[in-house]
C-alpha cells in the first residue's frame, strides 16, 4: 500500500515538474502580457503543488532526520506560498483578460 503511494506520489512530482516547464516555455515565448501572467501563474501553481508534493515525500516516507524534517518544512512552506500567489495571480489576470 504505502509503495504504491509512494510511486503516484513520485509520478505526480515529475506530472508537475513537465508542467512546470512547458509553462515556462509558452511563458517565456507569449509576447501579450495578459496571457504571459496567466502562464506565469500556472507555472506558479505547478510549481507549488510540486514542492507539497515533494515535502510531503520527504516528512512521510524516509527515515526522520533533523534535517530532513527542516527541507520538508520550507519546501510545504515555499510550495503554499507558490500554491497561493499561483492562484491569486491567475484569478487576477483571467478577470482582467475578460474585462
Amino acid at each position: 500500500m504505502i509503495l504504491t503511494f509512494q510511486y503516484i506520489l513520485s509520478a505526480s512530482i515529475i506530472i508537475t515538474l513537465g508542467l512546470s516547464v512547458f509553462y515556462a516555455l509558452r511563458y517565456r515565448r507569449q509576447s501579450d502580457p495578459i496571457r504571459r501572467g496567466i502562464l506565469a501563474a500556472r507555472m506558479n501553481i505547478c510549481m507549488g503543488l510540486m514542492l507539497i508534493l515533494f515535502s510531503i515525500s520527504q516528512l512521510f516516507f524516509f527515515t526522520d532526520t533533523a534535517v530532513r524534517r527542516i527541507i520538508g518544512t520550507i519546501f510545504m512552506l515555499v510550495g503554499l506560498f507558490n500554491l497561493y500567489s499561483g492562484l491569486r495571480n491567475h484569478a487576477a489576470f483571467t478577470r482582467n483578460k475578460k474585462s
